[in-house]
Formats: C-alpha cells, sequence, structure tokens
C-alpha cells in the first residue's frame, strides 16, 4: 500500500513575477486566536465552560484583541458560552470576539442570537470551495458555490442591519482555499465583497484558508500574492490567513503569507488543531521576537501559558516543542554545552543577545539558565564545569573541567541516564575533599627576606607529624622545596587557579593546583577564607593524590 503513485504533485500558480520572496518580516500582524473553536473541536473531549473560561482568560492576558469564541450554532455548550461572556461583560472593551457559522441562513441567525447585546463582534461565514467539496462533497458546480456564499453573506448583512447596537465586522472564508481554483476564489471572494460593501474605514476580512495543507509554502505564498493583487475593493479588506500543519510547515506558510500581502493571522496557542493541528502563534510570534520584532503578544510566563493550555485541552506538551518545550533551551551534547558556557561567560547584561545554540535568551520566557546545560553520557568538560559553576559557584579552570569530566562521563556511562547536579557535586567533593589525605598541613608561618619567602611548619605524613622548612621564590615554591628535602617527594607546579566562591570581604577562596611527577598529573583542590591558606592546602592535596598512588603502586 506504501505507494507514492497514488498522489498528484499540486500544480504550481506560474506567478512568475512575484514580489513575496523579497519582502522582510517587520512588524507582527493582526492576530486571532482561534483556540476556543478549531482548537476545541480537535479535542477527544471538548473544553467544559470552565475551562473555556480560562482559556478565554489567558487569551486576554496574553494580549489577544481578536479572539474566535465558538461555533454557537453547532451546540448550546458553544452558544451557552458566548451568552455568558456577552450577559457577565467579560469581553474587555480592547478585545473583539468572533464566531463562526457556516453559510445557512438558520445557522446564522442563531449565531447572531448568541451575540445578542455584545458591543462588538466579528462574524465569520464560511463555505467549501474546492474542487473536490463542489464535486464529491456537495455534488454542485462552481454556480452553486457561488450562491451559497451570496445567499450567506445576504443573510449576514440582513441579521447585522437588524442589530445596530453591535458593532459588526464581516469575515468570510472559502473553505479548502488551498485546494480551490485561484481564480475562483477570487470571484467567490469578489460575489461576497460586493454584498457587504466595505470601505476603507470598515473593512471586511477574507480569510483564506488552507483548511488541509496541501503544497509547499512558497505555493502558498503565491496563492496570497494571486488573491491580493487580484480580489476586488483591495484597499477595503485585510486578508487573513488560516494555516493548517499536514505537512509540518503551517508556521513557514503563514510567515511566507504575510510576506506575501496578508495583514492578520489565525491560530492557536502551542499548535493545537485537528489532524496535525493549527498553526503555532507562539512560534511564528516568537520567531519575530528573536529577529527583534514586536510579536505585540506577551509570552514571559511561558511555562503559565502552557500549564493552562495542556490542562484546557488534556494534549501534553513535547519537551522539544519550539519555545515552550521543558527541554527547548536544554543541550546535553559536549560541543554544544563548552559552546554555551563559552559565550554566557562573555555576555554582558544590556548587549546584543549572541549566544551559540541559544536563539533567544530563555529568561525572556521565565525560564533560567540551570536548565540550559543538563549532563549526560553525551556531555563534555562544559556542560560538567557550567552546571559546577551556576549551581555551585566553583569556575573550574580548563585542566580541571577536562580531567572532573571524565569521572562524571564514566558514572553517566554507568547509569546510562541523566546525571542530576546534586550527583555531580557528589563526585565533585568524593573526588577531591573527601578522599583520603595521606599528607596534610597543620600550621605554618611565612618570612621574608630579600632572596625570597621562606616556609615553616608543620605537616602530618602517613600520621607521623612533621617539622618542614624552606625557601623559594614565593609561598608554593618554599612549601614545594620543604617537602621535596623531608620527604624526597618529587613534582612540579604544573597549573594554578584560584577565585572567590562568593561577593564581600568574608567570602572564602577556593585554590586549584595541578602538579606533576613522572609524565603523571594530580589535582588538589582547597577552600579557605585566607587566599595563602587556600594555596596550601591545595598543593598538599595534590601531594597527597600524589603519594597514595605511590603507596598503591609500590
Amino acid at each position: 500500500m506504501f505507494d507514492h503513485t497514488r498522489y498528484k504533485p499540486f500544480p504550481p500558480i506560474g506567478l512568475q513575477d512575484r514580489t513575496w520572496p523579497d519582502q522582510v518580516l517587520t512588524r507582527a500582524p493582526r492576530w486571532c486566536s482561534v483556540d476556543l473553536r478549531d482548537g476545541n473541536q480537535a479535542l477527544i473531549e471538548p473544553m467544559s465552560v470552565s475551562q473555556k473560561r480560562k482559556m478565554f482568560d489567558l487569551l486576554v492576558k496574553v494580549g489577544f484583541k481578536e479572539i474566535e469564541v465558538g461555533f454557537p450554532a453547532a451546540s448550546q455548550p458553544d452558544f451557552d458560552f458566548v451568552r455568558s461572556l456577552v450577559e457577565q461583560d467579560a469581553i474587555p472593551d480592547d478585545v473583539t470576539v468572533q464566531v463562526l457559522t457556516q453559510a445557512r441562513p438558520e445557522l446564522i441567525r442563531r449565531t447572531f442570537e448568541s451575540l445578542r447585546g455584545a458591543r462588538k463582534a466579528i462574524m465569520h461565514v464560511y463555505n467549501s470551495t474546492s474542487v473536490v467539496q463542489r464535486e464529491k462533497v456537495f455534488k454542485t458546480g462552481k454556480a452553486g458555490i457561488v450562491d451559497i456564499a451570496v445567499a450567506g453573506a445576504e443573510e449576514v448583512r440582513r441579521c447585522a442591519e437588524n442589530a445596530p447596537e453591535t458593532e459588526w465586522i464581516y469575515q468570510y472564508s472559502p473553505e479548502s482555499f488551498t485546494g480551490t481554483e485561484i481564480d475562483f476564489a477570487v470571484e467567490v471572494c469578489d460575489r461576497v465583497i460586493d454584498v457587504w460593501e466595505p470601505t476603507p474605514e470598515r473593512p471586511a476580512i477574507m480569510n483564506l484558508p488552507s483548511t488541509v495543507e496541501m503544497a509547499t509554502s512558497n505555493v502558498y505564498a503565491d496563492q496570497i500574492e494571486w488573491f491580493c493583487r487580484h480580489v476586488s475593493r483591495r484597499d477595503a479588506v485585510i486578508v487573513s490567513l488560516h494555516t493548517h500543519n499536514d505537512r509540518g510547515c503551517a508556521v513557514a506558510a503563514a510567515e511566507l503569507g504575510v510576506m506575501a500581502g496578508a495583514q492578520r493571522v489565525e491560530g492557536t496557542l502551542l499548535g493545537n488543531g485537528e489532524r496535525t493541528g493549527n498553526m503555532d502563534i507562539v512560534v511564528m510570534a516568537m520567531n519575530l521576537y528573536s529577529q527583534g520584532i514586536d510579536p505585540e503578544l506577551d509570552l514571559a510566563d511561558m511555562d503559565r501559558i502552557v500549564s493552562i493550555v495542556r490542562a484546557c485541552t488534556q494534549i501534553d506538551v513535547h519537551p522539544r516543542q519550539p519555545y515552550a518545550g521543558d527541554l527547548v533551551f536544554t543541550a546535553f551534547s559536549g560541543s554544544h554545552q563548552d559552546a554555551i558556557k563559552k559565550c554566557l561567560d562573555l555576555y554582558r547584561e544590556g548587549e546584543p543577545w549572541e549566544i551559540a545554540y541559544l536563539p533567544i535568551d530563555p529568561r525572556d520566557l521565565g525560564r533560567t539558565y540551570q536548565d540550559v546545560i543538563r549532563v549526560n553520557s553525551q556531555s563534555g568538560k562544559g556542560g560538567v564545569a557550567y552546571v559546577l559553576a551556576n549551581k555551585f559557584g566553583f569556575q573550574l579552570p580548563r585542566w580541571l573541567q577536562i580531567e572532573f569530566s571524565r569521572v562524571v562521563q564514566d558514572a553517566a556511562e554507568e547509569t546510562g541516564g541523566e546525571i542530576q547536579p546534586d550527583r555531580i557535586w557528589e563526585l565533585f567533593n568524593r573526588h577531591y575533599f573527601d578522599n583520603e589525605k595521606v599528607i596534610s598541613l597543620q600550621n605554618y608561618s611565612i618570612e621574608r627576606n630579600e632572596t625570597g619567602e621562606i616556609f615553616s611548619g608543620a605537616i602530618t605524613y602517613f600520621g607521623k607529624s612533621m617539622q618542614v622548612r624552606g625557601q623559594g621564590n614565593g609561598v608554593l615554591d618554599a612549601l614545594v622545596q620543604g617537602l621535596q628535602q623531608v620527604i624526597q617527594i618529587d613534582f612540579e607546579v604544573m597549573d594554578y587557579g584560584e577565585h572567590a566562591l562568593s561577593q564581600g570581604a568574608d567570602a572564602e577562596a577556593v585554590t586549584y593546583i595541578q602538579i606533576k611527577s613522572q609524565g603523571k598529573r594530580y589535582t588538589g583542590i582547597a577552600i579557605s577564607e585566607d587566599i595563602v591558606s587556600s594555596s596550601l592546602n591545595a598543593l598538599m592535596s595534590a601531594a597527597s593524590q600524589l603519594l597514595t598512588k605511590q603507596k598503591a603502586a609500590a
């Protein structure tokens, strides 16, 4: 049955002088949410009245000025919900509700009844116009389709004139626009426009649905540009888009459609809709945002938006859903983590956002950097270093990042899963702080003369107390000289790093030291309020590792 020859390619429009490829998006379109209608009809269990109200309040808070609230002639719950919004005065003055109805007189009248007393509303009427709908569903010709559209438009105008207390906006959709011959789609819309007689001051909306996504997004853009060029009274028409996601390109089609001349876009939060879904307004709006364009929607509390949509629709959100998913800003790959960490280390507040692998700042959506980098067996030194720095304050030098990442890698491969930050800290603590110290510093004093630093102190060496005295170019060098004289330990200091763990006069300092002996390297870390003590104890910790290895080898 997997036979591609059963399908025929979608014919191109033949628009040779198309202009949309040269256009650039510079502002947000007029948004209309259809979550409460198109989104609701896609649910296994349609929303209850309380869920619809919760969704409506969210849409208002996000900033939608046009919201399709239902298909009131299709069901009593939809009718009752629309009435409740009107009767409870729940519609803000700057929000226009939209209702949908088929182009059938009795349904149109019932729809108007649902909005009785509303201050302002969009009456959205539609009928199917595509070839397959005409030939196989309605079994009627083009003339019959035009008659249905015109009769519906006339009934809408008549009902609106009988309810002058409401400011009415007319909207027409040639359903299955993408499957309709483009010249016939314009013809039907022109006939509706002739009935409504819109003006630039009171325009009508012509909504062009990709009811089923049938071709590549560029073909849809060609259709939109052709329509915009040929529809009558263009200055009195708002061209609106309603794209579906059958081919996975609803957002791209809407973006290109706006470039082709459309002014308005319908869609749903997170893309809920029939089949593979509607156009995801969050994605398109945030795409604009990432280009420095105001989306005119407030999506700053993304977790709250996701939570409410999930609760109302009973549909989960994929963890990698663009902008909204729990893992959308999370990197497990070692090379990605390393690049992100390096960029974040250089970033200063107020600068343009240029961070590798992060198209926007997660904080703009209410997320934190703690979730940007997470560690598993694919992760590298950058991810481990990021966790230790951001959660525990340890800014590991590069050589230590490489060394400790191997420890974490071994643990991740052993478990086969993600390594949580607390587990990383446990490994770090056990490897560098809680390990056995066969040599340690008890007390010390420092003197200075013309030739350098003189170290004098007491150490514990395999349980024995010993005195150490040495002279060198600095404190560490003096301790090294003293140790080499007393216990014949041979090593050299290779790398050194230090920083404060916090701010303030009483901040503790951490020191990282790497020593080398017989081709092998050993790391010591120590923390103290005194930087000298921190450095000396870090050296002793590294020496302890060396001595432990030597004893085991012997």
